[in-house]
């Protein structure tokens, strides 16, 4: 009986690890390439809004965050800058800033589109949807409920 609960102990922690590296991996690997940093500075250049991610909010930790700069028009929002890889990214623009999980009134919100690289992004702006009514951009991980990261474009 000894041995079977070692077994069983020992490949559950295997299988955990496993997992948990499987996780924050495979978004890597799967992860289009950026886009090139001239098309960033051109999109950029064109945007009303600019604002700074910081590694340094509330709902920031080692593995989920993000830094750079984030430039909002009223037709894309573009980001240069890395984040901390993981899965199922999606952007959303909010009424008032949002630090932390326990923060984020998705009443309050609407999805832009999903991110789907780390080193820098462009997203559209879906039509119908006014940049001007929203003062931040939050970063959220959709499939665990993570705050990434965010930041204040508009006073």
């Amino acid at each position: 009986m000894g041995k079977l609960v070692r077994f069983l102990i020992t490949h559950g922690i295997a299988l955990a690890i496993g997992f948990g590296l499987g996780v924050y991996f495979l978004p890597i690997l799967t992860a289009p390439p950026s886009p090139d940093s001239a098309k960033l500075e051109e999109m950029a250049a064109q945007a009303q809004y600019t604002a700074e991610l910081t590694r340094d909010i509330r709902g920031s930790d080692f593995v989920h965050w993000g830094e750079g700069t984030i430039s909002v028009s009223a037709t894309e929002v573009t980001h240069q800058g890395k984040l901390a890889p993981g899965p199922d990214y999606k952007l959303y623009l909010t009424q008032g800033f949002v630090d932390h999980e326990d923060t984020f009134d998705r009443a309050k919100a609407v999805q832009i589109g999903d991110i789907k690289s780390f080193s820098g992004f462009i997203v559209e702006v879906p039509e119908g949807v006014n940049v001007d009514e929203y003062d931040s951009i939050l970063v959220w991980c959709e499939a665990f409920g993570e705050f990434i990261t965010a930041a204040t474009y508009r006073p």
